[in-house]
């Protein structure tokens, strides 16, 4: 009987024994595989601030440049027309520039004042490179032909461009 306790008691030591050795190598795969996933979550949860602060960046673009489209002065239409071209690239900003002399008169001639206020944007698409919003802006317009001022409202569709390290409007459509 003895013997038969001895034996046991040998065998369960054994069985611990290898438990034992075992542990260290199922602590050290258990840790490793606990430090990948917080690397995978800590690069998901960076991902994702990196995406919404490229949506608000994009978003804020739109609607500076919305606001500056839709808000200018006679008394200093230069400067007006100046902070469109600062936030604008590519054939826009060529035609805006190709048109502002033109409209510098116009604008003067008809003591035009226009005061925008950007009232909702949305973002339709985007990538790391390029952008559709749509823009819908009020604006309160005074000139020679209405004094007391009139009500407008703008439906904008601005497509940008990522250039510099900035959002710049390329494309400006009034869409219905």
């Amino acid at each position: 009987m003895r013997g038969v306790r001895f034996a046991r008691v040998i065998r369960r030591l054994r069985e611990a024994a290898r438990r034992g050795r075992a542990m260290p190598a199922t602590l050290a795969v258990a840790t490793v595989a606990v430090t990948a996933l917080s690397g995978w979550l800590t690069l998901q949860v960076y991902e994702q601030r990196a995406e919404e602060q490229r949506r608000q960046d994009i978003l804020a673009a739109a609607r500076q440049s919305a606001l500056n489209f839709t808000s200018l002065d006679y008394r200093h239409y230069d400067r007006d027309s100046a902070n469109v071209l600062k936030g604008a690239t590519g054939d826009f900003k060529d035609q805006f520039a190709a048109q502002t002399a033109q409209l510098t008169k116009l604008v003067a001639a008809n003591k035009s004042v226009s005061q925008g206020q950007v009232l909702e944007a949305g973002l339709v698409r985007s990538d790391e490179r390029s952008a559709r919003v749509l823009v819908v802006a009020d604006s309160k317009v005074t000139n020679t032909a209405a004094p007391q001022g009139q009500a407008r409202t703008y439906r904008l569709q601005l497509d940008l461009v990522h250039e510099g390290g900035r959002w710049l409007t390329s494309g400006v459509e009034f869409v219905g």
